[in-house]
């Protein structure tokens, strides 16, 4: 629930980074916590992603006196802030041990509204509504910087195997809206009629966490 986040993915020991890479960003003004997570899928190709992929991703959660710093040597970093919209879905009072993570953008900036419109209220919400296994919460993002993916859509599961979760979605929706073909099927599905590209998506299951200052 902090005002923002601030992931870092690439390639890295989890052990380094656990005990290198997450005290620094601890140290840092606002962050209240780290948390870093291992790569389900490394490489996911189905997709035309254009984020270069790594095995590990740190999260760092962030409120508004952070400043994000220049990323480890391999890693992409990105500071993505709430947006000014509720997020969405359960508490199931299991903690939350995967992720997926989902980083979109408007093809043209005019289709900046309708992309978050789509996300909102028809993509992310039949998600919720339906009650896809294993997935809770969903909170939209939007980019701190005005370069690199323009939105986050940032879902929390209590799953034991988030891919496996994630990957059973689809079936899940088809048969919540009456099958793959349908209308309603196509317009949830359809991001880029949206006006959006999918510049990353991808599973984590969680490794371990740290308290920022005084936490």
């Amino acid at each position: 629930m902090t005002a923002g986040l601030y992931l870092e993915l690439g390639d890295a020991d989890p052990a380094h980074y656990a005990t290198v890479r997450a005290p620094q960003l601890s140290e840092r003004a606002g962050v209240q916590r780290v948390t870093w997570w291992s790569n389900n899928r490394p490489g996911r190709d189905e997709l035309p992603m254009a984020v270069t992929d790594g095995p590990l991703l740190g999260v760092a959660e962030v409120d508004e006196d952070f400043v994000a710093p220049e990323p480890m040597a391999g890693f992409v970093g990105e500071h993505f802030v709430r947006y000014p919209r509720p997020g969405q879905g359960i508490l199931t009072g299991r903690p939350t041990i995967g992720l997926l993570v989902v980083w979109i953008s408007p093809r043209a900036p005019e289709s900046a509204q309708a992309l978050r419109d789509w996300a909102d209220f028809v993509h992310i919400r039949h998600i919720v509504a339906a009650g896809v296994p294993g997935f809770t919460q969903v909170a939209p993002y939007e980019n701190a910087s005005p370069s690199g993916p323009r939105y986050m859509h940032f879902y929390e599961l209590d799953a034991d195997d988030p891919e496996e979760a994630y990957l059973a979605m689809a079936r899940h929706m088809s048969r919540y809206f009456g099958g793959s073909r349908t209308d309603e099927f196509r317009v949830w599905a359809d991001w880029e009629a949206a006006g959006g590209q999918v510049e990353y998506c991808n599973t984590f299951s969680r490794l371990g966490a740290s308290a920022g200052p005084g936490h």
